[in-house]
């Protein structure tokens, strides 16, 4: 297969990660190209649910080399995370190559020493075949929905949907709907449907975290900042009081504790604390009704692992995404058993392949979005650009 052009450095996905490597790039003298699968850029954030607002605050979230406008709220909404990530390309001019999917990146040449990338990068797109010195995978942890089904899902006669579907509750009134997940999605989703007067229960499957966006006026992702040099047993313990003094004893309500701290499950789990808005409160009310695990369901609603069976109009999978990486990169060594990458170069295998965006820490994705797209731009430049001194890896 011929090349068709050759890129010092390429970018795969115009979503937050994607646009600040780019950014990052540019400003040490690199012109990155950009591919994005879809009609636009920030396309996960153009169909989220409408109810949305970032969880972490502005100060902490936007993207290297532009603030988050003075006059926007403490946490923006999804609309204006959308129009910011129109103003940031414009800033920096970047001009992403739109409705080009990429499917897949290979070494150009495969070194006999088991090293990669050592001759750059075949790109294969929808589009042709590129060639690329350095490659930087920007595609989110979010690029596509779980396969995950729930047993007898067939058999279900009403609206089932993932929550990549989902918008608003407005269809939903007067009407019963089942949220399968307590993630912060379908914590989010169950209150949307309960404010917009549907009548929801949210199925939670297994102990979870919760902790207040903000306690006593101090945002969590603030405090996580702070924290995080400490160990991460104390900053468990830091977490589980928060919670117990916002919430009291959730167990009441059906939402078990999870055996994990709120750090050691992001740690060890990839497991995100519910990072309430308001859902609590709501279930405290008896606005949403909270049910175990799912059993199966049938033609009617759903049988819980309690044995109670419920009817329902709708069901809503609020069941989770994940990189899907695999698809796209076939290079032993640099993802793990779930699929994830290895580090945020290569893997050790191959030192010219870049991931931005695949780590969320309790400091906040985008934050750390930053923090890496500094350092991959500083690890790519010394490389592609003559001349320019090596970076070094941001904290």
């Amino acid at each position: 297969m011929a090349v068709a052009d050759s890129f010092p450095a390429l970018v795969v996905g115009a979503g937050p990660a994607g646009l600040a490597a780019a950014a990052c790039l540019k400003q040490r003298g690199v012109e990155a190209v950009v591919l994005e699968a879809a009609p636009a850029l920030g396309d996960a954030w153009r169909h989220h649910y409408d109810r949305l607002r970032l969880h972490t605050v502005k100060e902490h979230s936007h993207l290297p080399g532009m603030p988050f406008a003075e006059e926007l709220s403490r946490y923006p909404s999804r609309a204006e995370m959308v129009a910011y990530l129109e103003a940031y390309a414009a800033h920096f001019g970047i001009a992403p190559r739109t409705n080009e999917a990429v499917r897949a990146v290979r070494p150009a040449q495969a070194a006999q020493s088991g090293q990669g990338g050592d001759d750059g990068f075949v790109v294969e797109s929808t589009r042709g075949v590129h060639h690329a010195r350095a490659v930087v995978l920007a595609t989110g942890l979010n690029r596509v929905p779980n396969p995950e089904q729930l047993p007898d899902q067939n058999r279900f006669g009403g609206l089932l949907l993932h929550s990549a579907g989902y918008r608003n509750g407005d269809p939903f009134t007067g009407r019963r709907v089942l949220v399968v997940g307590a993630g912060n999605s379908g914590a989010e989703i169950a209150l949307d449907l309960a404010e917009r007067g549907a009548r929801p229960t949210l199925a939670v499957r297994t102990p979870i975290n919760v902790v207040p966006r903000e306690f006593l006026g101090m945002p969590t992702q603030v405090t996580s900042i702070r924290v995080r040099n400490l160990p991460i047993a104390v900053g468990d313990r830091i977490g589980r009081v928060v919670s117990r003094l916002a919430f009291g004893n959730l167990a009441r309500y059906g939402l078990a504790r999870s055996e994990l701290g709120p750090l050691s499950a992001i740690k060890l789990r990839r497991r995100v604390p519910i990072i309430d808005v308001g859902t609590i409160a709501a279930i405290k009310r008896r606005e949403i009704a909270v049910k175990p695990g799912v059993e199966r369901l049938s033609e009617t609603g759903a049988v819980f692992a309690d044995g109670s069976a419920t009817s329902y109009d709708a069901v809503i999978l609020a069941t989770g995404f994940r990189p899907a990486l695999a698809e796209i990169v076939a290079i032993p060594g640099v993802l793990d058993g779930d699929g994830y990458p290895r580090d945020w170069q290569g893997g050790g295998v191959c030192p010219n392949l870049f991931f931005v965006g695949y780590h969320q820490p309790a400091t906040g994705l985008l934050r750390q979005i930053g923090l890496d797209a500094e350092a991959v731009a500083a690890a790519i430049a010394p490389n592609v650009r003559p001349g320019s001194a090596r970076g070094e890896r941001a904290p």
